[in-house]
């Protein structure tokens, strides 16, 4: 039996949904979280937890990243997605185990929650191959970062959170509507950041970041860069 979580913002619509998977002879639906903070209480009880992004302030995305970051967490799956390559990818890194788009049919939805709980990669092929080009720049990276750029000791702690959300390549305008800021102090704060790790581009700033990642002693849980598994 597969355990589904729900977490949409609307009741009534999660609802639906429970009422849609409930039908299934192999899914039992655990609950309808209304907030993150009542999703993470039951997380752990789930083997796949839906999560629809229009959650208000970006808690979809803080969401995906909390349960992924949990020590044996459920899969999960970003429900309303639009055709968007660079939507798609972000859902991905912050740690989704796949999506279901706005436009697909309940058949494919349940498909997906299925997918998702056999650990099969629940990507399409295009989506797939841009994860593994992302990969690949930033690996090209590594040998620079090691060699050329600055410690991130000299950071404040919004500096260090800022530099996450470069490593995530959400633009300035992401950045501040995330962080509820000014877009001009966005600019100024990596303006701040290039200076202080000795980058000359946001790209070198991120590739510093993705490689702590990689280091045990980095502040930054490493997110699933590859999907499924």
């Amino acid at each position: 039996m597969i355990r589904v979580l729900l977490v949409d913002q609307i009741r009534l619509l999660c609802n639906v949904i429970a009422a849609v998977l409930e039908d299934e002879p192999d899914m039992k639906v655990i609950g309808c979280a209304t907030s993150m903070s009542e999703a993470l209480r039951v997380a752990s009880e789930s083997d796949v937890v839906l999560v629809n992004i229009r959650m208000a302030n970006g808690a979809a995305l803080k969401l995906i990243r909390a349960i992924a970051d949990a020590e044996s967490p459920p899969k999960v799956l970003a429900l309303g997605l639009a055709e968007s390559k660079e939507q798609i990818l972000q859902y991905v890194q912050a740690g989704a185990a796949g999506y279901v788009l706005k436009d697909d049919s309940v058949d494919e939805l349940v498909e997906r929650v299925r997918g998702a709980y056999a650990g099969q990669v629940q990507v399409s092929p295009r989506i797939a191959a841009a994860l593994m080009s992302r990969i690949a720049e930033y690996a090209q990276l590594l040998d620079e970062v090691e060699t050329g750029i600055g410690s991130t000791a000299d950071l404040t702690p919004r500096e260090q959170e800022i530099l996450e959300l470069i490593g995530q390549d959400l633009t300035n305008q992401q950045i501040a509507d995330r962080l509820v800021i000014e877009v001009g102090t966005v600019k100024n704060h990596v303006h701040s950041i290039l200076q202080k790790l000795n980058a000359s581009s946001r790209h070198e700033a991120a590739g510093h970041w993705w490689l702590l990642c990689q280091r045990p002693s980095g502040h930054t849980k490493t997110r699933a860069w590859a999907v499924g598994s």
